[in-house]
């Protein structure tokens, strides 16, 4: 009786909306229908909230990260997952990780960063696309300046640009500026590419199969970007 009175209810274009549009969460969806149709109100919402939580886990801990470039007849710099032929320049990386940098994933961005600083040829500047790093907590600063002493050792300077002032401030509360340079923080990417142009005067090649982003192994898979999702 209770699973023909909640079959009654199912929104069934809803959920074949949310199949098209979101797997993810038409997954969800299933789960809290089935946790209401076998067990009842309250345990299926429940299950439904905890998956949910988890799922707001899973997308701190492996967010969608990615190397940027310029396409030509395209401002700004794009995604090069998307244009694989982006342009790039000698020496410079542009990565942007699209969350806050915290306890949770900042391991995976230290392992992301170090990829890119081991590229053959080395670059000398990996400037992070930081608009969407929306906070740094205690953990994450550890390891930005462990990652940073790295870096430096091996004449790679970490540059940050588009960093909101709030996480600046953090950043230099934090006591950062003691291994990242004062002077590579920039308002813009474009502010940190011109600069790295100036003083380097490098000019745009294609991007190579090396500097690509990698893709992460099935175990500790990134997320796709949210609009796979």
């Amino acid at each position: 009786m209770v699973i023909t009175a909640s079959l009654s209810l199912a929104d069934i274009p809803g959920a074949v909306r949310l199949w098209r549009q979101r797997r993810t969460e038409f997954l969800l969806c299933i789960a809290a229908f089935a946790g209401v149709a076998l067990l009842g109100v309250l345990e299926g919402i429940a299950i439904a909230v905890a998956l949910s939580v988890l799922n707001v886990f899973r997308r701190a801990w492996w967010p969608y990260n990615t190397v940027l470039g310029r396409v030509q007849g395209l401002e700004g710099y794009h995604d090069v997952r998307s244009y694989p032929q982006a342009g790039q320049l000698p020496g410079l990386v542009i990565y942007r990780f699209d969350a806050p940098l915290i306890f949770a994933n900042a391991k995976a961005f230290r392992d992301e960063i170090r990829r890119l600083a081991d590229a053959d040829p080395r670059p000398s500047w990996i400037v992070i696309a930081a608009e969407p790093m929306t906070d740094v907590d205690t953990t994450a600063a550890d390891v930005l300046e462990e990652l940073d002493e790295t870096l430096n050792a091996n004449h790679v300077h970490l540059v940050f640009a588009e960093l909101k002032d709030p996480v600046r401030r953090k950043i230099e509360r934090y006591g950062l500026t003691r291994t990242i340079d004062p002077r590579h923080f920039f308002p813009t990417v474009e502010a940190a590419v011109a600069a790295f142009r100036l003083r380097t005067g490098a000019e745009w090649t294609p991007l190579t199969t090396a500097e690509q982003p990698a893709r992460p192994k099935p175990d500790t898979a990134a997320p796709p970007p949210a609009d796979e999702r």
